[in-house]
Formats: structure tokens, C-alpha cells, sequence
């Protein structure tokens, strides 16, 4: 079968693999679709390498159909529509045993260690299956708006730590996909404004869609006076970075109030720092907080919340390209252009 591989730093190439099949205790998925994520389009640029399996098919926000049960699995039927939660954890460290298993000390994580969606067909091990990573969705959705659970989920384990409160100014930097989540999140939690930045006018057109109050382009108008005029000169209570540009760290410092919160939400290059007047933390007692990866039960809470139709996810997904064309999508994906780009199986 076909499947986009990662042969090492920034290469991916699409290649022949063997189909899986599915021993006791596994499942095996035909892929309707895999989204992609930015973490994609760093591998293929070279930018993230580290703990990515070389020989590793691609691909985590997927979804689609039960193909095959293994011998003693129960619970789970050959065409049952699925998602998948690609953090696959031990179940027994100090975190797992704590609630905190996106914090696993042994954790695979599909796509990096475990075979991903890029592909015709992917097989979930006995012990994912076994932890209930595999999650049933209603038969009437589509696979490429169930993919849009895994970066919903981690959303959603960002919503935990940062929190939006009834009557919120809420300041969402970047209006990607994952800005575009928590914008509508923000608005799901009772946020009376949510203002949203970004250098796009095609980005800033789609937040506005998607319920944005205002949205700024940074680049030739000030975010802080902006975000200062909409509250009375206070500042935001929160601002969520959804792009992994350091110098954003600042910008989030400054608008929002004393007492205000900043969610580090983005992933950033290795290596990099950020320039800014820690007085602004201190003397303003403001709360930074981070956001990594998703647990089972953000995933299972993020699929109720796609099939209940809260979260926008048939505007979300713009285009859709054939896994021959998988490095094209990639690169169309890193481009910015359309929202969200679904890879799905010739």
C-alpha cells in the first residue's frame, strides 16, 4: 500500500508498504482521511526531528473505518466509523497514574513511533486498543471532520489549564486552525469578545466567519491599543499564542489586564527565545500557563463535541488532496492557504 515516510530530516517521500493485518488484540483502519498539522509541515521542512521513528509512515489527526478486528477484541465492529488519540501511554507512571498521561514517561505517539494515517490503512496496537485510544463516532459524520478531533483535543486540554469565564475578552494571536478552534471555544465558554490577530486578510476573513468581534493585522496597526480601546484600557483577561513565533510571548504579555492570563499554546522552534520584561509578570500578576498533547478523555469529549455540531469543523476542512499527492498537500498546507487540508486515501 502507499504511505508517506519519514526517511529522515526534512524527507518524506511516498512509498510502498505492507499492508497491515491485524494480530490479537489489534484493529486495523482503512484511512478516510488524515488532516494535516503544522507538526507535519515542520518534519517535512526539517525543523522537527526528534523522536520521529526513521522508516515511521507519517500522519496523527486521522480517521476512518474498522477493517479488521483482532482475535479477543470486543466493543468495536468492521466498518465502525473511528478517531484515533495518537498518545499512546504507559498506564502505570507517575503521571498516567495521575490523570497527566500527555505527560507519559514511555509514551509511543502515532506517527512518530507507531505507523500513522498517511497511509491506505494504519493498525493500532494491542495496547492503544487496550487503553481505548480508539474512539467510535457517529456513522453520519465524515472522516475528515472526525480527524478534526486530535487538534479539538488538544484544544480542549489548553481550555483546562488557561480557562474562558462568562464575560471574558479573550485575544487569540494567529487565526490558523488551532486559533480558529479556540476562538470558537472561547465563545462556546461565555467570551463577550474575542478579538483575533493576524498578518492574513484571508485569516482574519475566516475568524470573522468563525465569530470573531474584531481582528487586527499586526503588521500596520498597534494589537495593544486596539485590545486597550475594546476594554476600557484595561487589557484582555486572556490571551491564547496559537503561532510558534517567540515574539508573540511579549505581545500576549502586554494586552492583557493585571491579573490577566496567557495560554503558550503553540509549539516553537528548538532553541528559541523569547525577549521580555519579566516586571510585567511580576508586578502585574499575571498567569502563564502551557499546553501540550490531549488525554483519552479530551479526545472522547472533543468527537461528542464535533457530532453534536457545537464546533464548526465542516468550514474547517478547505481542501482535500489524494495521498498520491501528499507532499503536495503538505507544502499547500504550509503555504496558509485555505484552513485546514485533508490528505484521503486514492
Amino acid at each position: 500500500m502507499k504511505a508517506a515516510i519519514f526517511v529522515g530530516p526534512g524527507e518524506v517521500e511516498l512509498g510502498e508498504v505492507e499492508t497491515p493485518m491485524a494480530g490479537p488484540g489489534e484493529l486495523v483502519i482503512k484511512v478516510g482521511a488524515n488532516t494535516v498539522c503544522g507538526t507535519d509541515v515542520r518534519i517535512i521542512r526539517g525543523e522537527k526531528t526528534a523522536g520521529i521513528d526513521h522508516g515511521v509512515v507519517l500522519g496523527h489527526e486521522v480517521a476512518g473505518y474498522i477493517a479488521e478486528v483482532g482475535e479477543g477484541v470486543t466493543g468495536y465492529h468492521v466498518d465502525d466509523l473511528v478517531g484515533l488519540t495518537p498518545i499512546i501511554s504507559c498506564g502505570h507512571c507517575y503521571y498516567c497514574n495521575r490523570d497527566l498521561e500527555h505527560f507519559c514517561v514511555d509514551m509511543k505517539i502515532v506517527g512518530y513511533a507507531v505507523n500513522g494515517g498517511l497511509a491506505e490503512y494504519m493498525k493500532v496496537p494491542a495496547h492503544a486498543v487496550a487503553r481505548g485510544n480508539v474512539v467510535k463516532a457517529d456513522k453520519h459524520l465524515r472522516p475528515e471532520h472526525v480527524a478534526l478531533a486530535e487538534p479539538l483535543s488538544c484544544c480542549l486540554s489548553g481550555l483546562r489549564s488557561y480557562e474562558v469565564h462568562v464575560g471574558d475578552t479573550v485575544v487569540i494571536l494567529g487565526a490558523g486552525p488551532i486559533g480558529l478552534i479556540h476562538l470558537q471555544l472561547a465563545l462556546l465558554r461565555g467570551a463577550t469578545q474575542v478579538i483575533v490577530s493576524d498578518i492574513s486578510a484571508s485569516r482574519r476573513a475566516a475568524a470573522v466567519e468563525f465569530g470573531a468581534t474584531l481582528t487586527v493585522d499586526p503588521s500596520s496597526e498597534g494589537l495593544q491599543q486596539v485590545v486597550k480601546d475594546a476594554t476600557q484600557g484595561r487589557g484582555a483577561d486572556l490571551a491564547v499564542i496559537c503561532i510558534g513565533r517567540p515574539q508573540l510571548f511579549a505581545d500576549a504579555l502586554g494586552v492583557v489586564r493585571k491579573r490577566g492570563r496567557v495560554n503558550v499554546f503553540a509549539g516553537f522552534p528548538a532553541g528559541g527565545t523569547a525577549a521580555f520584561d519579566p516586571n510585567a509578570i511580576h508586578y502585574g500578576e499575571i498567569t502563564v500557563t502551557g499546553a501540550s498533547n490531549a488525554r483519552r478523555s479530551d479526545y472522547e469529549q472533543a468527537v461528542r463535541l464535533i457530532e453534536s455540531g457545537r464546533i464548526a469543523v465542516e468550514k474547517m476542512v478547505t481542501n482535500s488532496f489524494p495521498l498520491s499527492k501528499v507532499l503536495e498537500a503538505i507544502d499547500y498546507s504550509a503555504g496558509g492557504e485555505g484552513i485546514k487540508v485533508a490528505v484521503v486515501p486514492d
